[in-house]
């Protein structure tokens, strides 16, 4: 996963309230097992809209997407997050998200924002009038800067902390290798093992 300390982007707006991960990503999409490719099927029912946000070739460089409100409820849904960050999204701006959302969000690289309803919907009338709009969300100060506005926001430390260094779940396992094989090698021997499977 890469680091997230400070991002710089165009942004893109798409002001609906209660966007949940079937519409982001519909289900026939996720019957793939790779965690990337996911790109084609962001949003991909509301694509077939010639007007829909992310067909209008003046948006194509963004990576932010200020939202709504409740922006990702629905089920767990991790392909949700992977055509966000596929699409080329580094971070989603909205005035809340669904819970698990969030937490998959913070795992694989994408930075939820969370902001009060006024400052989402100065943003998204700025980000509408202009395609070159630029916002800075500054994961080291927790900050949200545009021209002549800063708007504080809050991260859970844990996932603050991984997404400012790039480690994911399993990138954090195997920093302990060490300490897992020595384990591994001094446990008692009456303790349950699981044998390695031989091919």
């Amino acid at each position: 996963m890469q680091p997230l300390p400070l991002h710089s982007g165009r942004a893109i707006s798409l002001p609906r309230d209660d966007v949940d991960t079937d519409q982001i990503v519909p289900a026939e999409f996720c019957k793939r097992l790779e965690k990337s490719g996911f790109q084609d099927a962001l949003f991909a029912a509301w694509r077939t809209d010639p007007g829909f946000p992310l067909n209008d070739p003046t948006r194509q460089e963004a990576t932010i997407l200020v939202a709504a409100r409740n922006f990702g409820t629905g089920s767990s849904r991790e392909h949700a997050v992977w055509a966000l960050r596929d699409w080329g999204f580094r971070a989603v701006v909205a005035s809340s998200f669904g819970d698990i959302f969030r937490r998959n969000a913070l795992k694989n690289g994408v930075l939820p924002v969370e902001l009060p309803d006024r400052a989402v919907q100065y943003l998204t009338s700025r980000v509408a009038a202009d395609p070159e709009f630029e916002i800075t969300v500054d994961l080291e100060a927790c900050e949200l800067r545009t021209a002549g506005r800063t708007y504080s926001f809050e991260v859970d430390p844990r996932a603050r902390w991984s997404l400012l260094n790039g480690h994911d779940d399993i990138s954090l396992t195997l920093a302990c290798d060490t300490d897992i094989s020595t384990y591994e090698r001094t446990r008692p021997r009456w303790l349950p093992r699981t044998d390695t499977a031989h091919v």
